[in-house]
This record gives structure tokens, sequence and C-alpha cells, in this order.
């Protein structure tokens, strides 16, 4: 029989192995004994929760997909079915570890010289330094092409200049991994908390994201030696090499806040009763309930094999935004649906629709608007023919 409950309607449960089976229920119990219990509190006083951090890292929660510097070394799925728990409990909580993982370990582990990834990696994963990533600037985040900041030779030193906005964990980064303009093309340049003419600013007055850190990066003259660099970044294909990363992550993660949704609605309708029954019983309440699970069943088994084709080392760039364009979709719709379902009480912090419902405004925007992922796909079907 399906497991309406989970849900796990076409068994994929099965197409699972131990390893990730334990992965995913071990996160699973962390995000119930840890992050549900003072979520709706961090997301109210908009307020990150640093410290589950250092628990984070004893699980092996960041940079798991790498086999070095303290990594866990996990397959494709594993990582996925880590985000998808993650932002079941929260997309703030999902949005520190991707970001620490896919944006910030994975280009220096890429990119990064060795003395870079050894300096920085085994901190990174245990949590003790934390990162960010600096593309996307004020005047434009789809047409990262176009940046506006800039990095240019003084000496052996580079000096860069600009700004970056939107950026999760900016002000409590160790490091921020930099995407600059430099008269040989963009290029990639870890800069680091203290150094002369960096500054920070969070973004305050968020109606979404409230449990994640989001700010603002200035750029004053700051100068920072060739070894800041990242040597074997060259072109736009790099940072966005580090998107398709962050974009697997995500669409994972619009599963997971799915799933929380559509579990909270049901046992709300299974128990509220009206006119005589509970809203299980009524069957608009049992189509739209069906609709979930179809949606988030098809999510399912598109991110499995999506998992699949990362570890063979086929996965195409638009294979990951058709995933990312569906499954945060899926997940904003469940989210508003499940909202409507548990009817006002459903506008309270004490229910999770609504937070996902706010927080997956931001996540079906950030890392490639919805509007771009549909024109990546489109471009690919018409042969790499036609602009943005």
């Amino acid at each position: 029989m399906p497991d309406v409950q989970t849900p796990d309607f076409f068994a994929f449960d099965t197409l699972l192995i131990d390893d990730e089976r334990t992965v995913r229920d071990t996160v699973a119990r962390f995000v119930d004994d840890r992050v549900l219990p003072i979520i709706g509190e961090c997301f109210e006083t908009e307020r990150f929760p640093m410290d589950l951090v250092p628990e984070m890292a004893e699980l092996g929660l960041f940079g798991p997909s790498l086999s070095d510097y303290g990594c866990a070394g996990l397959n494709s799925v594993c990582y996925g079915l880590i985000m998808q728990e993650l932002e079941r409990g929260d997309s703030g909580v999902r949005s520190f570890a991707s970001v620490q993982s896919g944006l910030c370990m994975y280009p220096i582990h890429a990119y990064g010289s060795a003395e870079q990834k050894a300096r920085w990696l085994p901190d990174m994963a245990r949590g003790r330094k934390i990162g960010c990533f600096g593309l996307t600037e004020p005047d434009g985040g789809s047409d990262p092409g176009n940046m506006k900041t800039r990095a240019r030779r003084d000496g052996a030193d580079w000096i860069i200049d600009g700004a970056k906005m939107w950026i999760t964990n900016g002000s409590i980064a160790d490091v921020a991994v930099v995407w600059a303009a430099t008269d040989d093309g963009i290029r990639g340049f870890l800069v680091e908390k203290g150094m002369k003419g960096y500054t920070t600013r969070d973004i305050p007055h968020k109606f979404s994201l409230r449990a994640s850190i989001t700010s603002e990066l200035f750029f004053d003259n700051v100068r920072v030696p060739e070894s800041s660099r990242l040597p074997e970044a060259a072109g736009l294909g790099a940072p966005l090499s580090c998107l398709t990363q962050a974009r697997y992550g995500i669409a994972w993660g619009g599963i997971g806040a799915a799933i929380a949704c559509y579990r909270e609605a049901l046992e709300f309708a299974r128990q509220r009763v009206l006119f005589g029954s509970p809203l299980t019983h009524k069957q608009m309440i049992q189509v739209r309930l069906a609709d979930m699970v179809r949606q988030i069943t098809a999510g399912q088994l598109l991110c499995w094999q999506l998992a699949k084709l990362k570890d063979a080392g086929t996965m195409h760039h638009s294979q990951v935004s058709l995933a990312k364009w569906h499954c945060v979709r899926l997940g904003l719709d469940i989210a508003r649906d499940a909202r409507d379902i548990l009817g006002a009480g459903g506008i309270s912090i004490e229910c999770c629709p609504i937070r996902h419902a706010l927080n997956l405004e931001s996540v079906i925007t950030y890392e490639g608007t919805e509007t771009i992922h549909q024109l990546i796909v489109g471009r690919e079907i018409a042969g790499g023919k036609g602009a943005f």
C-alpha cells in the first residue's frame, strides 16, 4: 500500500540504499529534535540559530559530497536528502548549509590552490569557519556577466572595488568567495573578514528567510594578495558551476518544504470536523491532498534521477534548472494550499505552511529566478538558440 503519511506513494524509499536511508533519518531526527522546536521563534525574531552550527558540523552536513579535508564523501542522493530534511525544518537552515557547502567549499575545492584548500576546507567542514558567496549585485542578479565589481592588479596584489547584495551568511562569514571583473575576465577571490575596506551590513525588515542572515558586502579599495585569488577560476563558467551545485540542493529542499506542509495539512484535516465529519471526508479536500502527493511524488523521482546523473558525471545544467523550477514551484504551491486548508489559524507562526510559503518566495527567486530557469530549459529545447 502507498505510504500517504510520509508521503511515499511510489515506494521511493525502496530506491534508496541503506546508507542513504541512514543519512536521511539521522538528519530528520536532528530537524525534529533541534530545529522544529525553535524555528518559529527564530523566524519571528529574525534570528539565525548559530548554536546549531556545531551540531550540523558534527553530523557532517558541511561539504558532505567532498571526500577529503575532513568531509564525508557522500553520494549525491545523500546530499539531496540532507537538503530535503534541512528545508523541511526551514529554508534558512538549508540555505546556511547550502551556501557553506555548494557555494563556498565547492569553489575552493574545485578552483583553489592546495594552500587555500588546506587552510579553509577542514575548518569549514567543522563549522569553525563560515563562508559566503558574493556574485549578485545591487544593480542585478540575473545577468552576472554584467557585474560592476572590479578587481585590478597593483603590483603583486589585487584591488577590489564594488558591492554585492542579498548575500546569505554575509556578516558572519570569515571568508567571502567574491567574483569580480578584471581585464582578463571574471575571476574569483577569497576576501577575509577584517581586510581593510571590506565591510558588511545586514538587510533588515525581511518578510522571508527571517531565520537567515542576508547581507550587503562593500569593497572600497580592498587589497588582497595574489595568493587569495582562486587560480583555476577563469570566466563566468566558474561562478555558474557553483550555482549549479547550489541549485541541485535547492531542488531537493523544495520537496522537504512541501512534505512539511502536506503533513501538517493532512493531520489538521483528519482532526478538524466540519458539517459533522472530518475534513478528510470532504471530496474537495481529498482532491487537494491528492494533488500535493502527486507533485511531491514527481519531485522525488525527478530528483533521484538527477542525483544518478550527477554521480555518473552526465548531469547537464539545464536538467538542474528544470529540477529547481519544478520542485520549488511545487513547494510554494503546496505551502500556499496547505495554509488555506488550515483556515484562519494557518496564518499563525505556530503553523509551518505560512513560514514555508514566505521563505519559498525567496527560494523561487534566488540562485536563478523561476523565469530564468524556464528560459534555460526553453533554450535547450530550441537547440541553444535565443537570448534571455
